[in-house]
């Protein structure tokens, strides 16, 4: 076994960790614990950090990977998969963004923000893990 060959499994348990770590980091919000949210946010984006070097790592050495559905479930995957990188392209930097309000203490900004910013992380990290487990198990290769 080697690493590549375990990289997309491990992509995987990340978009989930990181997906979980985002919505337990809404969920003490709502209560208002900032220490507990910030510690959750801090923990997704080293999470999805992560992530992002594996998934860049992984891509240089395979390339694209060949989804071997057929018929209908090939437009469902292709939809998912383009919608998940469209909105990653868009969450990093918005990430960042929200990241930036709560350096200047601007948190009305770091609200509104982020409540577009969450559920658009929620999907990119969803979506990533519906990705891998079409492509790896369901119709893998």
């Amino acid at each position: 076994m080697t690493l590549i060959s375990v990289l997309p499994h491990i992509q995987a348990i990340l978009n989930l960790t990181a997906m979980i770590l985002i919505t337990v980091g809404f969920s003490y919000i709502r209560h208002q614990n900032q220490t507990a949210h910030q510690i959750c946010m801090i923990a997704a984006l080293a999470v999805s950090t992560i992530f992002l070097v594996a998934y860049l790592y992984y891509h240089s050495q395979v390339g694209n990977v060949q989804f071997a559905g057929q018929g209908l479930i090939r437009p469902i995957y292709f939809s998912i998969l383009i919608s998940h990188i469209l909105l990653a392209a868009v969450v990093a930097p918005l990430i960042l963004i929200t990241i930036t309000f709560v350096l200047k203490k601007k948190f009305v900004l770091h609200r509104r923000l982020g409540r577009v910013l969450l559920p658009l992380w929620v999907y990119v990290s969803a979506s990533g893990i519906v990705v891998y487990l079409l492509a790896f198990h369901i119709y893998p290769a």
